[in-house]
């Protein structure tokens, strides 16, 4: 499968190719939508966001007074490109506490959260129609190919995978390719890889390595673990450089504290990788000024280096998340059980559920349901419900969405579901 942008027919003319083309994001359009209804007064339950409502899950305490405390020593200059040292350093030594992995403050390269990371090792690691390979569903690849000029290689993953990538399928497209991207735990699905699969991707990467001549250049490995912290149902989250550290020249990790502590908005996060790749991607994203704000980069140094205060904020936090998503799972599972046409992936982590609504050519109203986004629509007005179709993650036209438990209580997901049901009542046979 080819990845594909599909240009915006109300762009206006003169503006460059890569404007014409670039469609702007289906998530952020539908969350748009979902505000303006908000705002009209309409009963929203709102599954579609990848952020934290701050009325449901706060920032880590510490984490707020450290930042304000920053402001008020007049923290409010520009930090440098990189990344202030002491916040590196903090990096480094989380990565050594939390994840087992020995890394160097001077490959660690602080942004201003995780998209800068993921676009700045698009634009280092990968030359103009260049292979970029990446699994569906996944977040933004297909953005990010384009942007960059490169050609994307979509390797479609199901229901029976937990949508996750894996070796046997991802093995015939790597050769000659330039960049392999994963995540995990992945964003849309709630799932995470094993130490088993994703060691057995790392292989293909070290064998694909092994064959290729100095002249050809290396395939790289752009990990996207910015969910980590956030693993329950007895999964431990791995990462390819702890499995098979020869894979280290070869691997760019992407992290922040965005969701591990539910601070979005704070905009800092890092990558941590190759000390040449660091360098080079400083020299790139420091002409866009995509460095975080010196405070927050201050507060997080202090965050980082308080192992207690980091552990218990992640038990809170990862409690919190999963009885939000058990919820979500039991209840779709009840529906199941009496008869609904519904199905879901128990999530292990992230906040996020996968959950299959199969309803198209059902019929509302006289007419069929005919596509994903009709359903979609349909949720929307018949049950209040605010979901993503995977279709907004590169995924065939099928009808699985992503249900977040970022902006929303266990009471709210059980008001939810029975609105649901009674809309699933009323709507009519094929």
């Amino acid at each position: 499968m080819t990845s594909t942008v599909t240009p915006d027919t109300q762009t206006p003319p003169g503006l460059s190719p890569v404007a014409v083309a670039l469609r702007a994001s289906e998530i952020l359009r539908i969350a748009a939508e979902i505000r303006q209804l908000v705002a009209a007064g309409h009963r929203i339950y709102n599954f579609t966001v990848g952020d934290f409502d701050p009325r449901q899950f706060r920032i880590p305490a510490m984490l707020e007074e450290e930042t304000a405390a920053a402001l008020r020593a007049g923290e409010t200059n520009y930090p440098p490109s990189p990344g202030l040292p002491l916040l590196r350093q903090a990096v480094a030594a989380y990565y050594a506490r939390e994840l087992g992995i020995d890394v160097g403050a001077e490959n660690v390269l602080v942004t201003s959260g995780t998209r800068p990371g993921v676009y700045g090792a698009y634009r280092v690691l990968v030359g103009p129609g260049e292979r970029v390979v990446y699994g569906v569903p996944s977040w933004n690849n297909n953005y990010y190919v384009h942007l960059v000029g490169a050609r994307g290689h979509a390797v479609e993953f199901g229901p029976e995978e937990s949508f996750l990538p894996s070796a046997s399928k991802l093995a015939p497209a790597l050769k000659d390719a330039r960049l392999l991207v994963l995540n995990s735990p992945l964003n849309p699905c709630g799932t995470a890889f094993t130490a088993e699969v994703l060691g057995s991707i790392a292989d293909l990467v070290l064998e694909e390595n092994s064959r290729r001549s100095a002249g050809e250049g290396p395939l790289y490995l752009l990990y996207d673990q910015v969910y980590w912290p956030i693993t329950f149902a007895g999964v431990r989250h791995v990462n390819p450089v702890s499995l098979r550290p020869d894979i280290a020249p070869y691997t760019v990790m992407v992290d922040g504290i965005s969701k591990a502590f539910a601070a979005t908005g704070l905009r800092v996060g890092w990558v941590v990788g190759p000390r040449e790749v660091v360098v080079a991607m400083d020299g790139i994203l420091q002409h866009v000024g995509t460095w975080a704000p010196r405070a927050e980069q201050v507060a997080v140094a202090k965050f980082l280096q308080a192992p207690e205060a980091v552990a218990q904020y992640r038990a809170w936090l990862n409690e919190a998340v999963e009885a939000r998503l058990t919820a979500m799972f039991d209840r779709l599972m009840a529906l199941r059980a009496r008869g609904f046409p519904i199905d879901a992936i128990r999530p292990v982590g992230a906040i996020y559920l996968s959950a299959k609504i199969d309803i198209l050519g059902r019929r509302h109203r006289g007419a069929p349901l005919r596509s994903v986004e009709e359903v979609r629509r349909w949720l929307l007005a018949e049950a209040g419900l605010g979901v993503v179709p995977f279709s907004a993650f590169g995924s065939s036209d099928r009808p699985w969405w992503r249900l977040s438990a970022g902006a929303v209580s266990v009471d709210d997901i059980e008001a939810a579901m029975d609105a649901l049901a009674a809309a699933l009542e009323r709507l009519g046979d094929v």
